[in-house]
């Protein structure tokens, strides 16, 4: 399962989303986990994928500040959401707020898992990630 790609979406009242069809597609049945991502992103996988994630969270040393930090993202904004019949689901307030999301989002495919965007956040984040490239191609 791999996830790839750059979908436009828009909301409805009540944080509404629908999750884009090659996404969906890569859902086993209705159910998948979203979760608290960085850059003020959330990060999105299927049920059972989610269960194997979440136990590698687990086994890092709790004597790590930042795997502590790490777990306390990830495991207080998880959330199971289930898809209607039109591929629809509900964002929780808390994550909705999170996401910044002012107008439209964006579902990216980021190979093992999904994230989703505010259209404004993403346009900034590419624009920050592609000057980091031309760097690096200039050093080259």
């Amino acid at each position: 399962m791999v996830f790839y790609g750059e979908y436009l979406v828009s909301f409805t009242a009540g944080g509404r989303l629908v999750l884009p069809k090659k996404i969906r597609a890569l859902i086993k049945g209705t159910q998948f986990v979203v979760t608290k991502g960085f850059d003020r992103c959330l990060s999105g996988y299927d049920a059972t994928d989610w269960q194997n994630r979440s136990s590698e969270f687990l086994t890092s040393s709790l004597l790590s500040t930042e795997a502590l930090e790490l777990r306390r993202i990830v495991f207080s904004g998880a959330v199971y959401v289930e898809l209607d019949e039109q591929g629809r689901f509900v964002l929780p307030k808390n994550l909705f707020e999170y996401l910044e999301i002012t107008d439209k989002a964006i579902f990216v495919g980021v190979g093992d898992h999904f994230e989703i965007w505010s259209q404004n956040k993403w346009r900034n984040y590419l624009v920050k990630a592609s000057k980091k490239t031309d760097l690096l191609n200039d050093n080259e």
